[in-house]
């Protein structure tokens, strides 16, 4: 073979070869990226999977978590509906047949007597056809007036037991309400049996009243519940003073220390003002009573000129009656959100109540408004938060 074939061989040879080179590297790449095309074919078929997988567990969860929810919210109603249905047949073991039937006695505070416990005893009396004739209503102050339709007899705790002792006794329960039966109650119960001789008696007592009405307290029900439980109706004031001691036309006043009205100093000065202004117009009479029977201290007003204490004409056993009478002859009230300014309305009385901490006070305001706009014949109740007003 010449140079000249042998070179033209080496240079044929030399393109062959690269041609099967970049002919294998081609496929080579070709291989490689199927063999990608499958991996991210495979990987997103995963990742769908995967995905389908999540969303289906998710949609099974979804009404289990549900029905989880819906099987509390049940259990809830239940435990509700319990307490509603147990108080009602407590109830009824009470009052049914014929034997004496003893309310209370009361010992917590006058607002929860005068905007429930009493409405909700006149329901209980047409509900349960209860005669009056048959209850005894055990409280204190000289309130047989606010009992007056639903039992026949009033039973006074300070004939029985000695206003300083009662006082010392009720505060060692340690709560303002009663949520069960305390010595003090089964004492006074026993005391009340035994002078008015009543065998055989039964008692309604207010802790079943705080263990129904707790469902609307703490939201559990709605205003319609308190619709159903009770029944307000206007109030005759009792005659237990000479009213010629006090001036002919007058606005009553009672203010005093409590959660909704706290007695801080610019809190004296705003109501010390507004009482001052209000004798400017007219006599005030404020039913301040000097008594250490609970721990709501009255504002000190001082009195003199227009302003005129009642002190003078209250004791222990009469305290809260001569109150409401003199609130009941009034032109208007002006008072303390609670205690008987939930009852000034019912007494026919327009009714101004102050506070400046409406924090426990939501569902008691939305009642006491309720029932002034609905009773015919009741006064008007305005409240005012004395945080609107300039200091």
């Amino acid at each position: 073979m010449t140079t000249a074939a042998r070179n033209l061989s080496a240079r044929q040879w030399r393109r062959a070869h690269a041609r099967a080179r970049h002919e294998w590297k081609r496929l080579t790449e070709a291989v490689k990226d199927a063999l990608h095309a499958v991996g991210r074919v495979q990987e997103a078929a995963g990742n769908a999977g995967a995905q389908a997988y999540r969303t289906a567990v998710r949609t099974a969860r979804r009404p289990a978590r549900e029905l989880q929810g819906r099987r509390r919210d049940l259990a809830d109603q239940w435990a509700w509906n319990r307490v509603e249905w147990d108080a009602e047949r407590e109830i009824g073991t009470t009052v049914y047949g014929d034997h004496p039937v003893i309310l209370g006695p009361w010992l917590a505070e006058v607002g929860y007597e005068v905007l429930y416990w009493i409405p909700f005893l006149q329901w209980v009396r047409v509900a349960y056809q209860l005669d009056p004739a048959r209850v005894v209503a055990v409280s204190r102050g000289g309130v047989a007036s606010w009992y007056s339709g639903v039992a026949g007899r009033y039973a006074e705790i300070w004939d029985v037991m000695a206003p300083e002792e009662f006082a010392a006794r009720n505060a060692a329960r340690a709560e303002f309400k009663q949520s069960a039966p305390s010595p003090l109650d089964r004492e006074l119960v026993e005391r009340v049996t035994w002078t008015l001789g009543l065998r055989g008696a039964r008692v309604l007592h207010p802790s079943l009243l705080f263990r129904l009405f707790r469902l609307f307290w703490s939201g559990h029900r709605p205003m319609g519940f308190v619709d159903a439980h009770t029944r307000f109706t206007l109030h005759a004031p009792p005659q237990a003073i000479d009213r010629g001691r006090l001036p002919a036309e007058y606005v009553a006043v009672k203010l005093y220390e409590a959660r909704a009205l706290p007695a801080t100093p610019a809190q004296r000065a705003q109501v010390t003002a507004l009482v001052q202004a209000l004798a400017e117009r007219t006599p005030v009479v404020l039913l301040d009573t000097g008594l250490a029977v609970d721990d709501h201290a009255d504002y000190s007003l001082g009195s003199g000129g227009r302003i005129i204490s009642a002190r003078d004409l209250m004791e222990p056993r009469t305290n809260l009656g001569v109150q409401t009478e003199i609130v009941a002859h009034a032109r208007g009230y002006v008072g303390t959100c609670g205690s008987i300014t939930w009852l000034a309305p019912r007494l026919g009385i327009d009714t101004t109540a102050l506070y400046a901490d409406p924090e426990f006070l939501q569902n008691h305001l939305a009642v006491a408004l309720r029932t002034s706009a609905r009773l015919e014949g009741a006064g008007r109740f305005m409240p005012i938060d004395l945080r609107g007003l300039p200091a």
